[in-house]
C-alpha cells in the first residue's frame, strides 16, 4: 500500500492559493481513478481505491499547514504504515511555476508543512513532489503571496504542473522513487 500526503489549508478561502497546490493535485489523481474523498479521520479527509494496481491512500491533513506532521503521525501511529511508502505533494517556492521536483530527502527549506512532518516524524528522509510556485516580487510578504491566488496568467502551466504531477504519482507506484526521479526530474 501507498500513501500520498498533499500539503495546504481547509477551507474553500484557500482553495485556489498556492499553497493548495497539494490539495489542487490529489483532488486530480482522486478524479483520474475514481477515488472519492470519503472518510474523516486522524485529522485529514481521506480517500482510499486501487490507482495501477496499487492500493493507495490519499490524505489531505485539516491541521492548516503549519500543523502537517500532526495528520501525518496520526495516521502512520493508527494504521502502522511505513514512511517509505509516504508521498508528500506540496508547494515549493524555490521551483518555477509549471515545474516539479523530486526528492527523497532533506531540509524543510522554510516550508512550514514540511518542517511540522520532520519534527512528527523525527526525519527528514521521505519522498516528495515539490510543486514550483516561483518566488514572489521583492517586497510581497511571503505569507501573503503563498496564501493569494494564481493569477490568470499562470493557469496553462499551473494546470500542466498538476498533470505532470499526476503523472509522476501514477509512475511512482509502479517503479521506486529513483526511477521516477530520474524520468520526472528531467
Amino acid at each position: 500500500m501507498k500513501w500520498i500526503v498533499g500539503l495546504g489549508n481547509p477551507g474553500p478561502q484557500y482553495a485556489k492559493t498556492r499553497h493548495n497546490v497539494g490539495f489542487m493535485a490529489l483532488d486530480e489523481l482522486a478524479a483520474r481513478n475514481g477515488i472519492t474523498f470519503n472518510q474523516n479521520k486522524c485529522k485529514s479527509v481521506i480517500g482510499e481505491g486501487v490507482i495501477g494496481g496499487v492500493k493507495t491512500v490519499l490524505i489531505k491533513p485539516m491541521t492548516f499547514m503549519n500543523l502537517s506532521g500532526e495528520a501525518v503521525r496520526a495516521y502512520m501511529e493508527y494504521y502502522k504504515v511505513n514512511l517509505e511508502d509516504m508521498i508528500v505533494v506540496y508547494d515549493d517556492l524555490d521551483t518555477e511555476i509549471g515545474k516539479i521536483r523530486l526528492r527523497y530527502q532533506g531540509s524543510a527549506g522554510g516550508h512550514n508543512g514540511i518542517k511540522s512532518i520532520i519534527q512528527h516524524t523525527g526525519t527528514q528522509s521521505f519522498n516528495r513532489v515539490r510543486m514550483g510556485i516561483s518566488r514572489p516580487e521583492p517586497g510581497f510578504a511571503i505569507v501573503d503571496y503563498v496564501l493569494s491566488a494564481f493569477p490568470k496568467k499562470d493557469g496553462d502551466r499551473l494546470k500542466t504542473m498538476i498533470l505532470d504531477t499526476c503523472d509522476a504519482l501514477e509512475f511512482s507506484l509502479q517503479h521506486t522513487f529513483e526511477q521516477t526521479m530520474a524520468k520526472f526530474n528531467g
